[in-house]
């Protein structure tokens, strides 16, 4: 198969798996699956042009800040489905637990949300509402939070492809398995290096802010996995994913209000 028809299903895979964008089927092979992950932070496009609609409505109809705040919110939520948020359920629950680490690996493959899940979440978005509250309608907003968006991708599938996982199986695995993991993270820090770059074009305080979040958020990562499940799993990448995205808006709130 030619490598542009591999990566052609690489990106498809990406799309079709983390975001709700209507994508053709394309079987999940190995060939396939090869730079799935290095098509991650191509989501964030999507949930960039989403914003730029939002605030580009917000602004042309006057709407107040918390409806505004709210769509801020919502607009990831509306593109990927909610997956990562799942993520965050399901590691917020086993946590909950405070059970030892295999206890903690069953609570996370359990289908079922307890109520730790459901607070967790509530207070995650509440939080993010909040910090959303703090920007502006501006096109640049927008710009840094799609960068915002594409950063915590790049790191997420750092951490997918490079750190150490609790299983071998689960979708994890599988993406980690089939991937070209030399290329893909190679692709992964230049498009994070980019992606700081391009911040900086817009604002170089804010990008330096969320660009040191978002790599403290990982090493803190690595060591949280390791300690409390044994390793990486899909549960954890999304966990990460949301959490660095907060954390990188708390930065992007601070440097905006320090300018």
């Amino acid at each position: 198969m030619s490598r542009a028809r591999t990566l052609v299903r690489s990106l498809v895979v990406a799309f079709g798996c983390f975001s709700k964008v209507p994508m053709p089927r394309v079987e999940w092979d190995r060939d396939s699956m090869r730079y799935a992950m290095a098509f991650f932070p191509w989501v964030a496009l999507a949930i960039g042009l989403v914003l730029w609609g939002w605030l580009a409505l917000c602004r042309a109809a006057s709407v107040g800040v918390l409806l505004r705040a709210a769509g801020v919110a919502l607009a990831p939520v509306a593109v990927t489905g909610g997956i990562h948020l799942d993520g965050l359920a399901d590691v917020v629950d086993a946590q909950s637990s405070h059970a030892e680490l295999a206890r903690k690996r069953e609570i996370l493959k359990d289908p079922h949300t307890g109520a730790f899940a459901i607070v967790g979440v509530a207070c995650y978005l509440m939080a993010y509402l909040a910090l959303a509250s703090e920007l502006d309608a501006a096109p640049a907003t927008a710009a840094l939070l799609a960068g915002l968006h594409w950063q915590s991708r790049c790191l997420s599938g750092v951490a997918t492809l490079a750190f150490p996982r609790s299983s071998g199986q689960g979708m994890l695995a599988a993406f980690g398995a089939s991937a070209d993991k030399r290329r893909s993270l190679a692709a992964l820090v230049a498009e994070w290096a980019a992606g700081v770059a391009a911040a900086a074009w817009v604002s170089g305080a804010a990008a330096a802010a969320m660009a040191a979040g978002g790599v403290a958020s990982l090493l803190w990562l690595r060591r949280f996995a390791a300690r409390h499940f044994g390793g990486m799993s899909g549960d954890l990448a999304g966990f990460f994913l949301e959490v660095a995205e907060l954390v990188m808006l708390a930065c992007l709130v601070v440097a905006t209000h320090l300018a």
